[in-house]
C-alpha cells in the first residue's frame, strides 16, 4: 500500500504543485523586503550599537571615573585614565575604548552608575582600517552627541526594566 501511495505522488507531482500553490499564495501578498540603505527596520530600546559618553545637560561629562566598565569588561576592551579635578571631584583624561576587542555584551552600559557609557543606536560605523575603531574620549563624546536625543528616549523607555 505505502508504494501505490508512494507512486501515485510522484505520478501527480503532488510536491511540485504544493510548491506552486505556496509561491502564488505569497505572490499577492505584501513585500517583507527592505530596500536597506533607504528604509531601515525598527530596532528595540535595547539594541547594542556603537558606544558613546554622554553628557548632563549642562554639557558636563557623565563619567566620574569609577572605572567599573574598565573593569566588568570580559574582553578587557576599555582604558580609562583618571585625575581629580580642581573641584575634588574625578574625571577621566583618557577614555579609550578598542572597538575590534568589543563583544557588545552590554556590561559597561550596566555596571556604569551615572549613564555614562551607553551602546547607542547606530549600526553602520564599518570602516577601512582597524586605527579608526580604537575610540578615544572625544570620538565618544561626539557620539554621545549626536545621538543623545535618541539614546535618552531609548533609556527612557526601558527605564522600568532596569
Amino acid at each position: 500500500m505505502a508504494s501505490l501511495d508512494r507512486t501515485a505522488r510522484a505520478f501527480l507531482l503532488s510536491e511540485l504543485v504544493a510548491g506552486f500553490a505556496l509561491t502564488l499564495k505569497y505572490m499577492f501578498k505584501p513585500k517583507v523586503t527592505v530596500n536597506y540603505p533607504y528604509e531601515k527596520g525598527p530596532l528595540s530600546p535595547r539594541f547594542r550599537g556603537e558606544h558613546a559618553l554622554r553628557r548632563y545637560p549642562n554639557g558636563e561629562e557623565r563619567c566620574i571615573a569609577c572605572k567599573l566598565c574598565e573593569a566588568i569588561c570580559p574582553a578587557q576592551a576599555i582604558t580609562i585614565e583618571a585625575e581629580p579635578r580642581d573641584d575634588g571631584s574625578r574625571r577621566t583624561t583618557r577614555y579609550d575604548i578598542d572597538m575590534t576587542k568589543c563583544i557588545y555584551c552590554g556590561f559597561c552600559q550596566e555596571a556604569c552608575p551615572v549613564d555614562a557609557i551607553v551602546e547607542g543606536p547606530n549600526f553602520e560605523f564599518s570602516t577601512e582600517t582597524r586605527e579608526e575603531l580604537m575610540y578615544n574620549k572625544d570620538k565618544l563624546l561626539a557620539n554621545g552627541d549626536r545621538w543623545e536625543s535618541l539614546i535618552a528616549a531609548n533609556l527612557q523607555s526601558d527605564a522600568a526594566y532596569r
